[in-house]
């Protein structure tokens, strides 16, 4: 799932909007189509690549909210700092971000040219002794292995979770609480409709509104930590907004 734009960048009529837009949501669908585009940083970002300001941007966003999050993503004695990139496309985020904060980097991708592609993207990861496993599957089938259970210091989820419809999405973040180690941080980060939840048909994905990730993040079980807009991004996108969460309890 790319940035989205508004209005449509495809054509009037390929998306939908209503109380129910998660339940046109269709794996398969999905997953043909994000097989179909080229794997690369501007296919993964749905045209939205290195001419455009938008991959700078976002990685500098991202940087900037974690160091404001430090003083709350304390490690415990003896543990390191693994980290799961969710829905991870080639890899672009752990290559320029995540492994720089990270012990090691775990990553899930269900699209087989990306997965691929990462071989490439994340040689220099690799070397670095900071690439983890690589899981090609969905984040609906994607459970923590039991020697991973309550180990992940940080699970990143971007520009992914309008693939799922709302109740997978909740089971699908429980399992993500479940990885956390003790005060591990979840950081969601996606683009925020105006008012109603959005289905596209191109991709058979869902923009959501803020209430609503709010809400379901309250049904997986997590508090709200901090959340913040992104800046820098081009006028014809939604708005992109990063969370960060813990487990309530």
């Amino acid at each position: 799932m790319p940035v989205k734009a508004a209005p449509n960048p495809y054509d009037i009529g390929q998306i939908e909007t209503d109380g129910d837009a998660d339940a046109n949501i269709n794996y398969n669908d999905a997953i043909e189509y994000w097989s179909s585009v080229p794997a690369s940083v501007n296919g993964v970002l749905g045209g939205f690549g290195e001419q455009t300001p938008v991959p700078k941007a976002d990685i500098i966003g991202s940087s900037t909210f974690l160091r404001k999050l430090q003083t709350r993503m304390g490690l415990p004695e003896g543990e390191q700092r693994l980290t799961i990139d969710m829905g991870a496309g080639i890899g672009r985020i752990t290559r320029d971000l995540l492994w720089k904060v990270s012990d090691k980097v775990d990553l899930l991708e269900p699209v087989k040219p990306f997965v691929q592609q990462m071989q490439n993207e994340l040689v220099a990861v690799a070397n670095k002794g900071k690439l983890g496993d690589i899981y090609d599957i969905g984040m609906q089938d994607w459970a923590p292995s039991p020697e991973k259970t309550g180990k992940y210091w940080l699970v990143w989820c971007q520009w992914c979770v309008g693939q799922l419809p709302d109740h997978e999405l909740v089971q699908f973040w429980i399992r993500c609480r479940q990885a956390l180690m003790p005060n591990g941080t979840m950081i969601v980060k996606e683009n925020i409709a105006p008012q109603d939840d959005i289905f596209d048909e191109t991709d058979s994905s869902v923009t959501r509104t803020d209430p609503k990730f709010r809400d379901l993040f309250i049904q997986a079980g997590f508090k709200l930590i901090a959340s913040d807009v992104q800046k820098g991004m081009p006028k014809e996108l939604y708005p992109v907004r990063m969370y960060c969460l813990k487990a309530a309890q």
